[in-house]
C-alpha cells in the first residue's frame, strides 16, 4: 500500500496491489495534470495498472509533480482581507490572536452527535508542522486516561477543534481552504463556519463547507443547516473526488453572497442554496457575519464507530485558509 506523509512529501512503501492501483493511479494523473483516464490505444495503457501507478508516482516525486495545481476560484490581482498560511515552526500551536481551542466531549454532550473523541488543547493534536501547514489529528487516547465521555465513562480518542469566534468572521465574499482530509472508518473530518448572531443552534445556521464521511474517501458533501433543515434535513450536495480525500490537497470553498451560498471544489462549483430552496424562504439565516471551525471527529451518529481499520493517526493537512471579500478581524 502506499503511503504519503503529512506534509505531503510523497513515499512508497511495499507492493502496490492491483485494487489500490486504480486510486494512486488516479490522484497521480490528478496532480499531474493529465486526463484522468486512458484510452486502450493509448501506449500507457499496455503496461500493467500497478506497474503504471508506480511509475507514474516515482516520476511525479522526481520531476516536480507531488502535488495538483494550487486551482481555486481567485480572480487576478484578488486579495483575501485575512489569511492563515501556516508558517509557524514545527510543533507550534495555531496563533491564539485568530484561532481558540475548543476542548472536553461530556459537557457539550458528544458535540451533539455522540462522537467519540475528546477534544484537547495539545500540540499532538493541533500543532504545525514546520512546512506551511496545520495538522489537526485525532489520535487513540493514552493509556490510563480519564477523559469525560458523553457517551460511555472515558473517550477512547483525542482529537482537536478550532475556531475563530469572536476574532475573525466572514460577512460576504468567499471563504477558501486547501486542505488533505482523512478518510477511514468512523472518522469525519468537518470544516464549517457557524452564525454570530447569538441565536441557539439551528438557528444560529450552520454552513458545512466539506465533509468526508466514514468510508465514502471520494465524497465531498456541502451542506447547510437552518431553523427547519437540519440534522438529516440540512440542504446541500455532494460531489465525487478524482481520488481519495486524503492523498491530495483539494480546495474547499463557499462563496457567501447575499440570498445565495454556492460551494465549490477546486473552484468548481457543485451546489447553491438561494432561499426559494427553503422550506420557508423567512428560515434563511445567512445575511450574518459566520466563523469557521477545523476539527476532526471520531465516531458518532453518521460515520458510525471507527475499527481496527481506522488509521491513528488520522490527520486533516491544511495548507491554508483564506477570506475573500467583507468580514470582521
Amino acid at each position: 500500500m502506499r503511503r504519503i506523509d503529512p506534509a505531503g512529501a510523497g513515499e512508497l512503501r511495499g507492493d502496490i496491489d492491483p485494487v489500490d492501483a486504480d486510486g494512486i493511479l488516479a490522484d497521480v494523473l490528478y496532480m499531474c495534470g493529465l486526463p484522468l483516464s486512458i484510452s486502450e490505444g493509448h501506449p500507457l495503457h499496455r503496461r500493467t495498472r500497478p506497474a503504471l501507478a508506480l511509475a507514474l508516482a516515482l516520476g511525479g516525486l522526481l520531476f516536480g509533480c507531488g502535488s495538483p495545481p494550487d486551482t481555486h476560484s481567485s480572480q487576478a490581482g484578488e486579495k483575501p482581507f485575512w489569511r492563515a498560511e501556516f508558517d509557524e515552526a514545527q510543533g507550534a500551536r495555531p496563533s491564539s490572536r485568530y484561532w481558540k481551542t475548543e476542548t472536553g466531549n461530556r459537557d457539550a454532550e458528544g458535540w451533539g452527535n455522540d462522537e467519540l473523541q475528546y477534544y484537547t488543547r495539545d500540540a499532538a493534536n493541533s500543532a504545525t508542522d514546520g512546512s506551511g501547514h496545520l495538522l489537526i489529528s485525532a489520535r487513540p487516547a493514552p493509556i490510563g486516561s480519564n477523559l469525560p465521555c458523553y457517551t460511555q465513562t472515558s473517550c477512547p480518542w483525542t482529537s482537536a477543534r478550532l475556531t475563530t469566534e469572536g476574532k475573525v468572521a466572514l460577512t460576504y465574499g468567499r471563504a477558501e481552504i486547501r486542505a488533505k482530509l482523512p478518510t477511514g472508518t468512523g472518522l469525519l473530518p468537518a470544516i464549517w463556519m457557524l452564525g454570530d448572531n447569538g441565536v441557539e443552534w439551528p438557528g444560529q445556521g450552520e454552513i458545512d463547507i466539506c465533509e468526508v464521511v466514514g468510508g465514502e474517501p471520494r465524497t465531498v458533501y456541502g451542506t447547510a443547516h437552518g431553523p427547519t433543515y437540519f440534522n438529516e434535513n440540512g440542504i446541500g450536495g455532494s460531489i465525487t473526488l478524482p481520488g481519495d480525500a486524503s492523498r491530495t490537497f483539494h480546495t474547499y470553498a463557499v462563496d457567501k453572497q447575499p440570498r445565495r451560498i454556492t460551494w465549490l471544489v477546486d473552484g468548481k462549483p457543485y451546489f447553491t442554496l438561494t432561499p426559494s430552496k427553503l422550506p420557508a424562504e423567512r428560515d434563511w439565516v445567512f445575511e450574518q457575519d459566520m466563523h469557521l471551525l477545523l476539527n476532526v471527529a471520531v465516531g458518532g451518529d453518521w460515520p458510525g464507530p471507527p475499527d481496527a481499520s481506522t488509521p491513528s493517526p488520522a490527520t486533516m493537512v491544511v495548507d491554508y485558509v483564506r477570506f475573500y471579500g467583507k468580514g470582521r478581524v
